[in-house]
């Protein structure tokens, strides 16, 4: 891997929302080495002239579902997963192409798939995954249809989650997540759109499970994130320990008090349901479910709005399956009315370090960091959709060290 000197850079402090003049950056062994606004001497290193251009931190989209090629999971869990993975490839390129170096994979990817990335036999965004997520019975991960009362396919196939019961099952089931090397573990814990059996507004496991499952995960040094909509489910999460909820669009006040107590994120997904809503039927969803969405579309602006205003810290996510995945980037657009342009950005970059325990090794361009940066034509600072325009925008993708784009 050859070492890169960039020069004539106007560095986006992510962490501050400012824009750092004239710098020049050292990259070497996949890490940036030196960042200075002084001359940086190296006689090895191949010098990249940005000529004024915008140096970023890589995006974070902080939930996806790499391996969710439909959004009928039930469907998904009989396929074969050599079809899913191949059918993953161009999803895992395209998100890169996008900007994203860094994906938090919320249920379905495995170390096969992180492993396969990070050695380059598939090009995309490093993987951070839970593999599968826990889920209790007749819970947002158990895809039965009410008739059905035996699973026809198994745990190691494609799928979202796998169900568990009593904190017995959960803690064998997070430790064997754990053993198979994942970076969080997942919680599904209470109803949701794609799930056949349950409703919204049901809270999943009781506080004794969910105690274990976060006790299991501390152990291990990893965070939990759960799958919440409703106040009710999100305000018994976060005082257990729950570092970040999924998607939150029925939260309270309360909620919002408790994000801010805690130290705890939320990650809005306002792209999903704006997609389901428009095409979750054509995209392969049952319409039972996809009218599930009219639940919590119009709710998750509102939610917006309310954790914005309180200081509740926010993560990017999109939780975009199958076709729909294209639609990524909306999220930047949906959000925009709403937060300012800096904390879009710091939601994208050095908050999904910060709440992933990963602080000071991505999201921010600092020496010891990893190499995963972009070259913009535009501030996004002053036009967040700047980001959204990657094709005209996006001159120059790096991720640990690694070109995988330039246009300069």
């Amino acid at each position: 891997m050859q070492n890169v000197l960039f020069t004539n850079a106007n560095i986006i402090d992510s962490r501050n929302g400012t824009v750092l003049a004239e710098q020049q950056v050292l990259v070497s062994d996949g890490r940036i080495a030196q960042v200075s606004a002084s001359p940086i001497q190296s006689e090895d290193a191949q010098v990249i002239d940005l000529r004024g251009r915008f140096l970023m931190p890589g995006l974070c989209d902080s939930h996806v579902h790499v391996t969710a090629i439909t959004p009928n999971f039930a469907l998904l869990g009989t396929m074969s997963p050599f079809y899913v993975t191949a059918k993953t490839g161009p999803m895992l390129e395209s998100m890169l192409m996008r900007g994203f170096t860094t994906v938090r994979d919320a249920g379905g990817a495995d170390y096969g798939l992180a492993q396969a990335v990070d050695e380059d036999a598939m090009l995309g965004p490093r993987i951070l995954y839970c593999g599968k997520a826990i889920s209790q019975t007749g819970g947002h991960g158990d895809m039965r249809s009410a008739g059905q009362h035996t699973f026809e396919g198994c745990f190691c196939c494609a799928g979202l989650g796998r169900v568990c019961d009593g904190v017995a099952e959960v803690r064998r089931a997070c430790r064997d997540e754990i053993r198979k090397g994942a970076t969080q573990i997942k919680i599904m814990a209470s109803g949701g759109v794609s799930s056949p059996t349950d409703r919204i507004d049901s809270t999943q496991f009781s506080l004794e499970e969910i105690d274990a499952i976060v006790q299991e995960a501390t152990a291990a040094n990893i965070h939990t994130m759960a799958h919440a909509y409703t106040a009710r489910a999100i305000n018994r999460l976060i005082p257990r320990g729950v570092k970040t909820i999924e998607h939150g669009n029925l939260m309270d006040e309360e909620s919002c008090r408790l994000f801010v107590e805690h130290d705890a994120y939320l990650t809005p997904t306002l792209v999903i349901y704006d997609s389901l809503a428009k095409e979750g039927v054509e995209a392969g969803l049952p319409k039972a479910m996809a009218d599930k969405v009219f639940d919590v579309l119009e709710a998750g602006g509102k939610a917006l709005e309310m954790a914005q205003r309180s200081g509740v810290k926010m993560l990017f996510g999109s939780d975009l399956l199958g076709q729909m995945e294209r639609h990524q980037l909306n999220e930047f657009n949906l959000r925009a009315d709403v937060v300012p342009a800096d904390d879009l950005i710091r939601a994208a970059t050095c908050n999904a370090a910060d709440a992933f325990g990963y602080t000071g090794d991505f999201g921010e361009i600092i020496e010891g960091a990893r190499a995963d940066m972009l070259v913009l034509e535009h501030n996004p600072l002053d036009d967040i959709k700047v980001l959204t325009r990657p094709e005209s925008e996006l001159s120059l993708i790096m991720k640990a060290g690694r070109i995988y784009k330039q246009t300069l």
